[in-house]
């Protein structure tokens, strides 16, 4: 899909996403949507699209930064592998394995070639931070994240609507079939999929919802998570923040957290292959 780039713009490949308030929040899916609330933003500037593993290579070769995945003893980080059948959806250490060696780099065991389109993942919350620094921006707060993935529709369930799949038409990159073990890929994606493979939402911003959970700098406030698709199997502790939109784990049969109110738990120094990030900035 090609998406323009306005060169005039102060953030070429950001768009403007003007303030105001919302109904933040969601009353029909999971406890830690609620309560629907109205919220105030200011007006910044936010990626139409994730970072990805080009962008994020850009950022390595001119610093020489290492993950925290690759700094790790042993290094390595989360990856998903599916069930050899059906399974009791209890215990995220049935679906979900540390895997050494695993790093933005070589996220599924077979390196980056033809992935250089795709959203970087195994990326720690510090590992995200390091680059929106050098990149000159920042992470979004949980609210601007939520109201710019709205894309001006107020208390619609998806990014683009009412309705998961308008006229069967898949809008982004989740899971169909029975989790954890039968991914039909109707999509046309097991997993990662090249960023803006799907239309954009109605500001212009692609991937808010699927392909990669997404980190926010708010802190998590809310008790601890069911397990469930979205939780990888790490040891309990550690600082929380907010992780938005669902990936493509998410399926509509397990997890509904495909959805701008959606929201999520993730340990800072957790990494895992399917979460990602993109950056906002503030006017000049």
């Amino acid at each position: 899909m090609h998406m323009q780039v306005d060169m005039s713009s102060p953030y070429p490949g950001m768009q403007w996403i003007e303030g105001g308030a919302f109904s933040m929040g969601s009353a029909r899916f999971y406890p830690e949507e609620r309560p629907v609330r109205v919220v105030e933003v200011g007006s910044f500037w936010i990626d139409e699209i994730p970072v990805t593993n080009e962008a994020f290579a850009r950022f390595v070769a001119a610093t020489g930064y290492l993950t925290l995945a690759e700094r790790t003893s042993p290094p390595g980080s989360a990856v998903f592998e599916k069930t050899a059948g059906p399974v009791e959806r209890f215990d995220p250490a049935l679906w979900w394995h540390f895997r050494e060696g695993a790093c933005w780099r070589d996220p599924w065991g077979q390196g980056l070639q033809g992935l250089e389109q795709h959203p970087v993942v195994h990326v720690a919350y510090e590992d995200a931070l390091a680059y929106a620094a050098w990149a000159g921006k920042r992470l979004p707060t949980e609210a601007e994240w939520e109201f710019a993935a709205r894309g001006g529709l107020e208390g619609a369930d998806y990014a683009w609507g009412d309705r998961f799949a308008p006229d069967g038409m898949l809008l982004a990159n989740t899971w169909q079939g029975d989790f954890p073990h039968q991914n039909t890929r109707a999509d046309g994606w097991e997993r990662t999929s090249p960023v803006g493979s799907y239309p954009g939402n109605g500001h212009g911003l692609f991937d808010m919802i699927g392909n990669v959970w997404e980190w926010t700098q708010d802190a998590w406030a809310t008790g601890a998570p069911k397990p469930g698709c979205c939780a990888s199997a790490v040891p309990e502790g550690g600082a929380l923040k907010v992780i938005k939109g669902g990936s493509h784990l998410c399926a509509p049969s397990y997890c509904q957290r495909y959805r701008p109110a959606a929201r999520h738990p993730q340990r800072v120094d957790s990494p895992t292959s399917h979460i990602g990030f993109r950056c906002v900035a503030d006017h000049p």
